[in-house]
């Protein structure tokens, strides 16, 4: 018997889900993301003084509330908060944030006028409120999160070429998406924002934590799903809030993928992207100089020899622009929204050597991605 909780931090929604392994009990619950929560929160304070403290966590509308906030009144953040903005000094104070250390802060915090924010993608209070109206015993034995953590690297590359850099690194080892599963004490030193959300997450009564990429969690979620079933050949499509992921996996292994930002992706795009990484042609500077996030290509079939395409995520609606016919909307584990969880789950209990209920009830389902 092993009970997980699986948490996918996106940039729109937090994503749970509880599953037993033993008695089958699946619950799901999905959210406002914390950056969402935090960034509204900022933006209506009405204090002359603003003070965040916390950890790093997921940018986006945080970083913007904080820079429409510095053009109103004081914003002073402590150095582990303000690595939401970006982890180099200057770039930070650039904005017109104030960095302070962190015993100082406890003074700023009791100076009138002050609005004080906690930053970080796991709130412990909020995940345990979670698990009562669930009706959980918080007692978990295995608690994953995903996040996108593009890493801190040294020197001027960018963060684009070094999550490349990260993702070549980690397929070219092991090409199973499950290799990107951290146990808490093991995550690489670069990956500064996994390390952040796995100092919080030691709130949580558990017996392991667990850390992987959202976007590998979404692979190995959607290719688990029963369409795909016996397939050797398997296309898979995220299509969520933030990024757009697409993967080619091959018995279980990643052929190659690309990201891109929903947000300028078009379903001529969309259409291109596909066909390219079937047939080989994608490459991570060919994507980045297009707009995109990155690309990898190490293996390749051709169009034709896929099997299938499955797409999921929330904003798979700009599919009814691609002319390629077939496209098959995925639901792992029977949830459309619970792709990255999913996957998360698959990863923990094929490391952890557990085995789930598979859609028709049977026990010992193999693990998309894990052999053995």
């Amino acid at each position: 018997m092993a009970r997980f909780l699986a948490i996918d931090v996106g940039a729109s929604t937090l994503d749970a889900m509880f599953l037993d392994s033993d008695s089958g009990d699946q619950f799901k619950f999905v959210a406002k993301s914390p950056t969402r929560t935090l960034a509204e929160r900022i933006t209506t304070c009405s204090d002359s003084r603003i003070l965040i403290t916390g950890r790093q966590m997921g940018g986006g509308p945080v970083t913007e509330a904080i820079k429409a906030k510095t053009r109103q009144c004081r914003v002073m953040m402590t150095r582990s908060a303000a690595e939401t903005i970006h982890h180099r000094k200057e770039r930070i104070k650039n904005l017109g944030v104030t960095l302070i250390p962190s015993k100082a802060a406890k003074g700023e915090a009791k100076k009138s006028n002050t609005s004080c924010f906690k930053a970080g993608d796991i709130v412990v209070e909020d995940i345990l409120a979670m698990l009562k109206s669930m009706g959980v015993e918080p007692e978990i034995d295995f608690f994953g999160i995903c996040v996108q953590d593009h890493g801190t690297p040294k020197g001027k590359i960018s963060s684009l070429d070094f999550r490349h850099q990260i993702f070549k690194g980690i397929i070219d080892r092991d090409p199973r998406p499950s290799a990107f599963l951290f146990e808490a004490d093991r995550i690489p030193s670069y990956l500064r924002r996994m390390r952040a959300v796995a100092m919080d997450a030691k709130g949580i009564p558990s017996g392991k934590i667990y850390l992987m990429d959202t976007g590998m969690a979404a692979i190995l979620g959607a290719s688990s799903d029963p369409s795909a079933k016996g397939k050797r050949s398997i296309m898979v499509l995220d299509i969520a809030s933030s990024h757009t992921l697409g993967s080619l996996v091959l018995d279980g292994e990643i052929g190659g993928f690309f990201e891109y930002h929903t947000s300028a992706i078009t379903p001529e795009i969309l259409e291109a992207l596909i066909i390219d990484l079937a047939e080989g042609r994608l490459s991570h500077e060919g994507i980045v100089s297009q707009g995109g996030h990155g690309a990898y290509t190490r293996k390749a079939v051709g169009f034709d020899a896929v099997e299938i395409i499955l797409a999921t995520g929330p904003k798979r609606r700009i599919l009814r622009g691609v002319g390629i016919r077939g496209i098959v909307p995925g639901a792992p584990f029977g949830d459309n929204m619970m792709t990255g969880t999913a996957g998360l789950i698959l990863a923990m209990a094929g490391r952890e050597g557990v085995s789930l209920e598979d859609d028709e009830g049977e026990k010992g389902r193999n693990i998309p991605g894990e052999r053995g």
